[in-house]
């Protein structure tokens, strides 16, 4: 699942949380909940990463010495703006709000065949 990190509203400060919604808008099951949040949560931690290193690998330039560093400003902006980003954690938090977070079980998956085979 791949959304666009960039266009969600999600919260960029630390907000306490109702418990008992959290469950609700999840999977029924508070602590099932946070593992797909955290799981998300990774999921978009690597994508920022990912996009992040590919946009400043654009201004790498080869330096043999460590008394030359140059400040780039275009690296500068880029880096501010990924900063500025919300947290991975509260996209994710906002995604489920949104219903834009799909559960799979595979527990419930791996029953349901069980079933269909006791049944042929």
């Amino acid at each position: 699942m791949s959304t666009n990190f960039k266009s969600i509203k999600a919260d960029k400060t630390t907000e306490t949380r109702d418990n008992h919604t959290l469950e609700v808008q999840g999977t029924g099951n508070l602590f099932e909940t946070i593992v797909v949040l955290s799981s998300r949560s990774k999921q978009l931690a690597v994508e920022m990463k990912e996009e992040l290193n590919a946009k400043l690998e654009e201004f790498i330039t080869p330096t043999d010495s460590l008394e030359e560093v140059f400040e780039n400003r275009e690296q500068i902006e880029i880096s501010r703006f990924y900063e500025r980003l919300p947290k991975p954690h509260s996209i994710a938090i906002a995604e489920l709000g949104h219903d834009l977070i799909g559960v799979n079980d595979p527990v419930e998956g791996e029953e349901a065949e069980k079933s269909a085979d006791a049944d042929a």
